[in-house]
């Protein structure tokens, strides 16, 4: 009776400790859905569009000028006289002035772009990266059950033991404290769960209370270029480089606007002028209105110093973005190859993991088998049971920080 008993507890063992290798989705949906819902990025989208809207603002000539007089006293003239006045005057700006605020308006509006694009880009790490998490603490549950059931079947099995003589009741009391620390680790891992839960579905802009649907196993994600390739990409993609390249455009073409605007304006008008008839003259062009077309202005800036101080203004704004990008591409740099050594401790460390869980598993599968058998290695059984707990955990983790470590170098270059 007491072989078929411990034969049937260690095949209730060996089913505790098999692991489910079936998937069930990906996170295409999510990212769509943060994508279309996320407020964040509606308002950096809403920003890049009020800008596009300022290139037409400063991209047409100023309002004509539109005057309209009545002479109290009539001018008297030889063919009558004056009665009204109309004036219709337009201005011009030097030739290229409104091109260049044009570019201006545009490369900053490109630049409101670029900082969407980020957004968006910094936003689907942020998914990825709960995605991740909330991947990793499901796992530890399942991991954590699936102890805590083992651990159930040693208790049983000490019972069995002690009831026949062969084992201490010490052996139950080490199980159950075993049993009350991962019970607390368990407690810790649903709380952590429900956090996350609100965290990622905030992402999304949706219920809380959404149920968040992760692989049975998380793919193992890889680099898109080797290494030697990826700074290369990141200095060329980067969309907060783009941005400050826009930017430093724009000053580029302020100045070229600022020099513009010291330049003379033209002003071309008409004038009309009615005139009555006067009924004892006979003059052949008695009553006829006056029209002249065109008159001829000129607005000359002989005060420079407002004009030095533009150019001077848009000048320093250029160095200063080049100085950005030179700060922004270091910065760069060092989080890049701080990332880089995360993602390869991550791989290292689920190479690790892994060896690590299936040695665990064939010395536990050992001494269940000799414990069942004889009253020995009780201790060691609960140290191994304890390190493969570990080792599962731990290839999870490192799983889950490689795929996070490869999400982020994707935003960094612009994807």
């Amino acid at each position: 009776m007491k072989v078929h008993t411990y034969k049937y507890i260690f095949l209730n063992l060996l089913l505790i400790l098999s692991i489910n290798l079936f998937g069930q989705e990906n996170l295409t949906d999510y990212l769509k859905v943060a994508a279309e819902n996320n407020p964040e990025l509606k308002v950096k989208f809403n920003n890049y569009m009020a800008a596009m809207e300022k290139i037409p603002q400063v991209g047409t000539l100023p309002n004509p000028q539109v005057a309209f007089g009545y002479f109290v006293q009539p001018v008297e003239t030889k063919v009558g006289p004056q009665k009204w006045r109309f004036n219709l005057a337009q201005s011009f700006p030097w030739f290229g002035l409104l091109d260049a605020k044009k570019q201006v308006a545009n490369e900053m509006a490109k630049a409101k772009f670029e900082v969407f694009e980020n957004a968006k880009s910094n936003l689907f790490f942020e998914v990825k990266t709960a995605y991740y998490n909330y991947y990793f603490i499901e796992k530890a549950i399942e991991i954590t059950k699936r102890n805590i059931d083992i651990l159930q079947v040693f208790k049983r099995l000490s019972i069995v033991k002690i009831e026949a003589g062969s084992a201490s009741i010490v052996d139950e009391l080490r199980v159950e404290l075993e049993l009350n620390d991962l019970e607390n680790k368990l407690a810790l891992f649903v709380d952590t769960k429900n956090a996350l839960q609100v965290k990622f579905n905030n992402l999304l802009n949706r219920d809380k209370t959404s149920q968040i649907f992760v692989p049975n196993v998380l793919q193992e994600d890889q680099l898109p270029y080797p290494k030697v390739q990826l700074l290369n990409e990141i200095y060329t993609a980067n969309h907060q480089l783009k941005s400050i390249d826009h930017k430093l455009n724009a000053f580029i073409n302020q100045e070229v606007a600022a020099k513009k605007e010291g330049m003379p304006k033209f002003t071309i008008g008409l004038n009309y002028t009615i005139v009555d008839k006067v009924s004892s003259s006979t003059v052949a062009n008695n009553g006829k209105d006056a029209f002249l077309f065109p008159s001829v202005g000129i607005s000359i800036p002989l005060y420079r110093k407002k004009y030095k101080a533009l150019i001077k203004e848009a000048r320093y704004y250029k160095e200063a973005q080049v100085a950005n990008k030179e700060a922004k591409k270091n910065t760069l740099s060092t989080i890049f190859e701080s990332t880089y050594k995360n993602y390869s401790d991550g791989d290292r460390r689920i190479d690790l993991n892994k060896k690590q869980s299936k040695i665990a598993k064939k010395v536990l599968d050992i001494l269940i088998t000799s414990y069942s058998t004889s009253s020995k290695d009780f201790e060691e059984v609960l140290r191994i049971e304890r390190q493969l707990l570990t080792y599962e955990l731990a290839y999870q983790k490192a799983l889950t920080d490689k795929n996070a470590a490869v999400a982020f170098l994707y935003y960094l270059i612009g994807q």
